[in-house]
Order: C-alpha cells, then sequence, then structure tokens
C-alpha cells in the first residue's frame, strides 16, 4: 500500500469513529439528564443504531456492490449526517430528538461497512494490513473522550447540570462534515461488476451474501454474533450512567481506557490469529463480555473502583477479539464480488438484529428495577447480560468447527 493511501484510510477511520464517539458514549447520561427519558425510552433511542444496521446491507447491497463508487456513497452519507446531528443538538425533547437520530443512524450505520470495504481493496493482505488502519478508529474514539472530560469538562457534575452534554452533537455535526469532504478525495472504490451476471432483485440489493450462510461455520458466526450482542447492548446502553451513578469522576475521560486497551490488542490479533486460530481468537472476547459484567456487578467507586477500571479496560478484549476479528473472517470468507454486502450482513446481525433485542431487554430491566426497587440496583442489571454471554460461549464452542478458509463463490 502507498503511504499516501494509507494516510488518507487512517484518516478515514479516525474521522469515521471520532465522529461516533463523540456523542455516543455519553447518550444515555443525556437522555436521562437533558430529555428526562425513561428506560424504555432510552432503549427507543438506541434502537436506532439497530434499525439503521439492519438497513444497511440493503443500502450497501443496491448501491455499494452494483452501481456507484463506495467513496462516494460515504461521501454523501457523512454531509447528510452533518445536518441531521445538528438538529439532534438543537432538540429539547424526546419526540424531537428521535426523528432525527432514526435518520441519521440509517445514514451512520451503512458507512461502517463502507469504510471497511474501501480498506479492504486497497489491501494485498488484509489479515496483516487491516489491523494498522483500524486502530486508527479507535484513537478518533480516544480523543473524543478525551475531549469531553478533560478538555471541554462536559460530562463533570457542573456540566452536566447545565446541559453542556448536548454540545457533543454540535461536535459530531463538525467531524461529519469533514469527513464528508475528505471522502471525496479517497482513493477510487468502483463496484466489481460481472457483465455475465443478470441482475435479479437478490443480487440487486445484494442478499446474494446470504450464500455465505451455506457455510456450516459461517452460519453459527453469524448466529453468534446476533446472541453475544445483545449483553453488548447493556453496556453501550447503560455504562456510562452507571459509571456516573457509581461516582467516578470524568468517567468519560474513563471509559478511554477501553478504547486505548482496544488500540493495544487490535494489533495483537494477526498473533493470535496465527497461532491460535479464528475459534480460539473470538472465543476469548466472548468471555471477556461475561468476566467484565460480574466486575461492574460487584465492584464500586470507592474501595472496589480497580474492578471498575479493569472491567472498563477489558473492552479491547471484548470488541477487537470479536468484531474486528469477525470483519476479517468475513473477507476472508466471501467471495470477490460479495465483499462489501458480505461485510453488511455481518453489520445486519451484530450492530442491527443482535443489539436491536438487546437495547430493549436493557430497557425492560432498567424499568423493571426501577419500578420494583432492590438493593443493589445495578448489581441486578449487570449480572444478567453476564449469564448471556457465558451462555453464548458455551455454544459456540461446542458448536463452532475451526476449519481453513471456505469461500463461498
Amino acid at each position: 500500500m502507498k503511504p499516501g493511501t494509507r494516510l488518507q484510510l487512517s484518516i478515514m477511520m479516525f474521522l469515521e469513529f471520532f465522529t461516533w464517539g463523540a456523542w455516543f458514549v455519553t447518550l444515555g447520561t443525556f437522555l436521562a439528564n437533558n430529555l428526562s427519558a425513561s428506560g424504555l425510552e432510552t432503549a427507543s433511542v438506541f434502537s436506532t443504531q439497530s434499525y439503521g444496521a439492519i438497513i444497511a446491507p440493503f443500502i450497501i447491497g443496491m448501491i455499494a456492490d452494483k452501481y456507484f463508487n463506495a467513496e462516494k456513497i460515504l461521501g454523501i452519507l457523512h454531509l447528510l449526517g452533518a445536518v441531521l446531528m445538528f438538529q439532534m443538538y438543537r432538540a429539547e425533547s424526546v419526540s424531537v430528538f428521535y426523528p432525527y437520530v432514526f435518520a441519521y443512524m440509517v445514514g451512520y450505520m451503512p458507512t461502517l461497512a463502507l469504510v471497511n470495504s474501501i480498506s479492504f481493496r486497497q489491501m494485498k493482505n488484509p489479515e496483516k494490513e487491516f489491523s494498522t488502519i483500524r486502530v486508527w478508529g479507535t484513537v478518533g474514539w480516544i480523543v473524543a473522550g478525551f475531549s469531553i472530560s478533560y478538555i471541554f469538562h462536559w460530562d463533570s457534575k457542573e456540566g452536566i447540570a447545565a446541559g453542556m452534554l448536548k454540545n457533543t452533537f454540535a461536535m459530531g455535526a463538525i467531524s461529519s462534515l469533514l469527513l464528508g469532504l475528505l471522502s471525496f478525495t479517497l482513493p477510487k472504490t468502483p463496484p466489481v461488476k460481472d457483465k455475465s451476471q443478470k441482475d435479479s432483485i437478490s443480487s440487486i440489493l445484494g442478499l446474494d451474501a446470504i450464500k455465505l450462510l451455506k457455510s456450516r461455520n459461517f452460519l453459527i458466526f453469524f448466529i453468534s454474533s446476533i446472541l453475544i450482542c445483545i449483553p453488548l447492548a447493556f453496556y453501550y446502553q447503560n455504562a456510562h450512567n452507571f459509571l456516573e451513578q457509581s461516582g467516578l469522576e470524568n468517567s468519560s475521560g474513563k471509559m478511554i481506557i477501553g478504547q486505548v486497551s482496544e488500540a493495544l490488542f487490535i494489533l495483537l490479533i494477526p498473533v493470535f490469529f496465527n497461532r491460535y486460530g479464528f475459534k480460539k481468537t473470538i472465543m476469548v472476547g466472548m468471555i471477556a463480555w461475561a468476566v467484565r459484567y460480574l466486575l461492574f456487578a460487584y465492584g464500586n467507586a470507592d474501595n472496589l473502583s480497580f474492578m471498575l477500571i479493569i472491567g472498563i479496560a477489558l473492552h479491547g478484549i471484548c470488541y477487537d477479539f470479536f468484531f474486528v476479528s469477525g470483519q476479517i473472517y468475513t473477507d476472508a470468507q466471501a467471495g470477490e464480488k460479495y465483499k462489501s454486502a458480505a461485510q453488511g450482513l455481518v453489520t445486519l446481525a451484530t450492530y442491527g438484529v443482535g443489539m436491536l433485542i438487546g437495547f430493549w431487554v436493557a430497557g425492560f430491566i432498567t424499568d423493571y428495577y426501577t419500578t420494583n426497587p432492590v438493593d443493589n440496583f445495578w448489581r441486578h442489571v449487570w449480572v444478567i447480560p453476564s449469564g448471556i454471554a457465558v451462555v453464548v460461549w458455551l455454544l459456540f464452542m461446542v458448536s463452532f468447527r475451526d476449519t481453513k478458509k471456505e469461500v463461498i463463490a
């Protein structure tokens, strides 16, 4: 890969995840404090991410794999996203906020697959090269969280009381605008066309990537991706609010530890892949979710604060060893014509179906224990996703066979 191309892709990844991290980490706290949202209202807002992910494969399959350059679609979606993010900044109630965040997530979620596709198309050896590009997305998320806590202090007690968390959406709008403009300068990533193949409804929508599910291993991976994202949703929806209520100061800044961990572990993925294979690598990621939630359940911000910090630090293993490994595995299994659609299919399974179920389960659990008070409220909340993660880990361990690459053409 040329140095100039590597720089462009690195900046793309940085802005892609800076834009997301700029507002998503503090969203639960913002909804509770600025818009007085209930648990199910919060779940409804977080679920827009899942709706966007469910729609994403259709957008990618219909457009990126068939008709238009991926980098141009990326630019258009981020320019529209900047406008919608500014409207989210101006919203003063959940009812006003919801339509804008829904439209934004429908446009943003496809970009996760697009940045991967654009990157993979420039690489000769994705298993070795992708992690060095993707790590800049983690750096972007870190810089966003650091800015919120230590530069602007929007998540301090005073900042939250003054409603300053809404400024995170303005910051996200600016970075989305920058990425939208940058996208038009990225390496050209035209669709892979097969003149001998007649277009059908399934091929136009990118549904041909479903052929991957004929592989027993990929089907198990797909189902496991859905199930493990149920406990993952608890983290996105509750972690920041939990840490704030626990009394952990500069919680957004502390959560940066998770992204630092992510940046370190993402570089170890090629080593784990070569030495232990895909199955063991992804199993480590799965069981890490169970461990981190137990640490949250039994830790506190006083004498057991180290348990909360360790739980945050496990994010690198939780995310990288499952999601990034899954992206590389999917790229290796997909045929050349369906790489973008295949990435969209995994987005559908993870950020779509799995998290949609998870957000609503998390919202229901939160409201249930709010209306039926118990001692150690958060302990009861965190034990549930920990148990789910253990069950998924066991199912994957006994059913997935770590075999050689088998491309579904």
